[in-house]
């Protein structure tokens, strides 16, 4: 028995599904300007939006939204396909429905990308796309930086802003319920709130030295002077140099 789920008002379980020869006659049709052609065979390949649009499911936008987009991207595709390039439409389809819903998702988030920058990207995965035709592998971003007329930084840039952004709680793997999440791949070692704390400490303890002690300790720990130079620029023995240093290190380790 077929479970009725409705979409924009559309009954998914009793959506037809064209042939590939049925769907490139109506295309032709279509883009000689046959209106009923492309209703048909816009109709006739809304299994594939929907398809595309389940795998982005989770992301906190409506279903009908991300299928209405869908579809806008299939009539773009049914415009736009070259019926010479022997292939079938669902592979050209595709990828145009996920473009479009794509652009969709970034325009309409709260990470807003530059104009500029999201035309380079899609100028970027047109030239990839071209490239993997042509070398029949997948194309080096030097490769695509290359074709572009660009630098190499511009193409990751770009490719970088059109990524879709994951939360810092996403688990990456997980084995007997423990997770590692990005958020322990990426995090930073050097800046924790343990760091934050030793570099308030040694400044107060800073604060509390003589200005004899602040020149002492400059001169030792930032000019790396020897105990003797440092003695000698000071005016005292270097005996006194090594007491007046050990007192201050032994203030700062109280004040850690």
């Amino acid at each position: 028995m077929q479970v009725k789920v409705e979409i924009c008002g559309v009954n998914t379980a009793k959506l037809v599904v064209l042939k590939n020869e049925e769907t490139l006659e109506l295309i032709e049709k279509a883009q000689a300007g046959d209106k009923e052609a492309l209703d048909r065979v816009v109709t006739g390949n809304l299994k594939l939006v929907l398809s595309v649009v389940q795998r982005f499911a989770g992301r906190g936008e409506s279903p009908d939204d991300l299928f209405q987009v869908g579809v806008i991207g299939l009539i773009k595709a049914v415009n736009n396909f070259d019926p010479s390039l022997k292939v079938r439409f669902s592979t050209y389809g595709v990828p145009m429905v996920i473009g479009e819903i794509r652009r969709y998702l970034r325009d309409s988030g709260a990470l807003r990308v530059s104009r500029s920058m999201r035309d380079n990207a899609y100028r970027a995965l047109t030239v990839k796309e071209a490239l993997t035709n042509e070398l029949q592998r997948e194309p080096t971003v030097e490769e695509i930086a290359k074709r572009m007329g660009v630098e190499r930084q511009e193409v990751v840039f770009a490719l970088d802003a059109i990524a879709d952004p994951i939360s810092l709680y996403e688990p990456v793997f997980q084995e007997s319920g423990d997770s590692v999440c990005v958020m322990d791949q990426v995090r930073d070692l050097r800046n924790t709130d343990d760091s934050w704390i030793e570099q308030i400490s040694i400044r107060q303890a800073l604060g509390e030295l003589t200005p004899r002690e602040k020149k002492i300790m400059s001169l030792r720990f930032y000019e790396g002077k020897t105990q003797i130079e440092v003695a000698r620029e000071v005016g005292i023995s270097q005996a006194q140099v090594s007491r007046l240093e050990k007192g201050v290190l032994d203030k700062i380790k109280s004040y850690m």
